[in-house]
C-alpha cells in the first residue's frame, strides 16, 4: 500500500513557542487548533502510528506532536522511581484513559528526542491497571526533550500528543550533521535515494546491506520491514510513517530497499530515524535532508561534516546521543 505522509508547513520559529523545557511531571504547550492527518485509507483522521498525514497551515491544522492535549486527551507525565519514565493519557471525562486499540502490534509508541534532535528513541512503555504507562527510562542523558505519545483510545481517532520534559545536568548541544546519503549502523550500510521537496510527493528509498552485500531478509518489526520518523528541526513537528507494502501481500519483498512517499510543504531541515529489524535485533539509521534551498546567509544544518554513527540498539542505552527501542 502507499503511505502518502505530509509534515505541516508551519515556519522553523515555532521554536521559541514549543521549546521550553519543562521538569518531568509537568505538561507543555500552549493551547493550539486540532492537529488531522489523512491515513493510508484516504480517510481524514488524527496523526497517529500509521503515519501522517493533510496538513493545511492556512486551515490551522497543527502537526503531531506538537500538542499536549487534543480533543478531550491529555498526555499527563507523572512521578516514577528513579530509571523510570511513566505518564498517563487522560480522557475527556477527566480520568485516566485504560482502554487503547492496537496499533502496529502495540498499544502505545513513545517515541523521544532531544530538541537538538540527538538521543532518538522509539520504545513500548506496558499499562498499568489504573491507567499509567511505565517503562525504563528512554531519556538518555541531561537535556530538554520532547516526548511524544502515538495511540489509539478506544472508540476514539488515533492521536499523537507530545511533552516537554528535562533531565537535569550539564548539558552541550549537539549540531545537526549534515545531510549525507550513507550512513552505517551496527556493521550496517543504509543508503538513502531521493530527496524531499516542499509542496511535492517524494519516494524516499532506503537500501540496507551487510558487508558489501544487500540485506533480501528483512524480518518484520511491528507489522512492516521498516519504521520512519521524521522530526523538523526548530518546533520538532512529528511524522511517523510506514513503508510501501507489507510482509505477506504477495509482493512486498523483504529488501534491501524499503519506499516511503512523503510530502514535505514546508521548507527547512528534518532528521529522520529509519527502524528496522534483522538477525533479531532492531536497528536505527539516521539522515539529515532538507527540503528546499538553505535559508541565505546560513547552513541548513550545524555544520557537522559528516552523519551521525549510532550504534546497536536493541535494548540498550546509549547515552548521547541515544537510540533504542523494546
Amino acid at each position: 500500500m502507499n503511505t502518502v505522509t505530509r509534515l505541516g508547513g508551519f515556519a522553523l520559529g515555532l521554536a521559541g513557542v514549543f521549546g521550553a523545557a519543562y521538569g518531568i511531571g509537568q505538561v507543555a504547550g500552549p493551547a493550539a487548533p486540532v492537529a488531522e492527518s489523512r491515513h493510508d485509507d484516504g480517510a481524514t483522521h488524527q496523526p497517529g502510528p500509521g503515519g501522517q498525514g493533510e496538513h493545511d497551515e492556512a486551515a490551522g491544522r497543527v502537526p503531531g506532536g506538537l500538542l499536549v492535549s487534543d480533543r478531550g486527551y491529555t498526555l499527563e507525565p507523572v512521578a516514577a522511581p528513579a530509571g523510570e519514565f511513566a505518564f498517563r493519557i487522560g480522557g475527556p471525562d477527566g480520568r485516566p484513559v485504560t482502554r487503547f486499540d492496537v496499533a502496529h502490534d502495540k498499544r502505545m509508541h513513545l517515541i523521544v528526542a532531544r530538541r537538538d534532535l540527538s538521543g532518538f528513541r522509539h520504545v513500548h512503555p506496558d499499562l498499568a491497571p489504573d491507567g499509567t504507562w511505565k517503562v525504563a527510562t528512554p531519556l538518555a542523558g541531561p537535556g530538554q526533550w520532547r516526548a511524544f505519545a502515538d495511540f489509539v483510545p478506544t472508540g476514539a481517532e488515533p492521536l499523537t500528543l507530545g511533552v516537554d520534559v528535562t533531565v537535569p545536568g550539564p548539558l552541550a548541544e549537539r549540531p545537526l550533521p549534515a545531510p549525507a546519503t550513507s550512513t552505517t549502523v551496527d556493521g550496517y550500510t543504509v543508503t538513502l535515494t531521493g530527496a524531499v521537496q516542499p509542496g511535492g510527493t517524494s519516494p524516499l528509498t532506503l537500501t540496507v546491506s551487510r558487508d558489501g552485500q544487500p540485506v533480501t531478509d528483512l524480518e518484520p518489526y511491528l507489522g512492516a520491514y521498516g519504521h520512519l520518523v521524521a522530526l523538523r528541526r526548530g518546533d520538532l513537528a512529528y511524522l511517523h510513517v510506514h513503508p510501501e507494502g507489507a510482509p505477506g501481500d504477495g509482493r512486498t519483498r523483504p529488501g534491501p530497499a524499503v519506499t516511503f512517499l512523503a510530502e514535505v510543504p514546508s521548507a527547512g531541515s528534518y532528521r529522520l530515524y529509519l527502524d528496522f529489524r534483522h538477525g533479531g535485533s532492531v536497528h536505527t539509521a539516521e539522515f539529515t535532508v532538507v527540503a528546499g534551498p538553505p535559508p541565505t546567509g546560513a547552513p541548513a544544518t550545524g555544520g557537522d561534516p559528516t552523519p551521525s554513527g549510532p550504534t546497536r540498539t536493541e535494548g540498550a542505552d546509549h547515552g548521547s546521543p541515544g537510540h533504542g527501542h523494546n
